[in-house]
């Protein structure tokens, strides 16, 4: 029944310091709408996973995170050093692969994963 994701939407109390923010630090191209479409490229997935309420994962105060996955974990890191966006999470590789956190400016834990 479920073809995919139709969005993510979320409230914000700068909504033109966060497009500014995801624009210039995630590259996240904001139209004039306030969004912007992202296509899915070939072996790209999409995680909807459930966490319970004490899960340690994120912090329990945030009821959502989202994870972008990139390209290449390392070239973000550089340029997020470049944009002066500290990392919330050091890095971290397992089996599932390379991830870091970032924080938005409403405090959100953003998750970049590289596959």
């Amino acid at each position: 029944m479920i073809k995919g994701f139709g969005g993510i939407f979320w409230r914000t109390k700068d909504l033109e310091a966060v497009k500014k923010w995801y624009s210039e630090v995630l590259k996240l191209e904001i139209s004039d709408w306030n969004g912007t479409v992202i296509k899915p490229q070939s072996g790209n997935e999409t995680i909807f996973s459930f966490f319970t309420g004490d899960d340690s994962y994120f912090p329990a105060d945030q009821q959502v995170m989202i994870n972008f996955q990139v390209e290449n974990l390392n070239e973000t890191i550089e340029h997020l050093e470049h944009m002066g966006v500290p990392l919330a999470k050091e890095q971290e590789t397992s089996e599932y692969g390379k991830f870091v956190w970032i924080e938005d400016p409403d405090g959100r834990l953003i998750e970049l994963w590289e596959k």
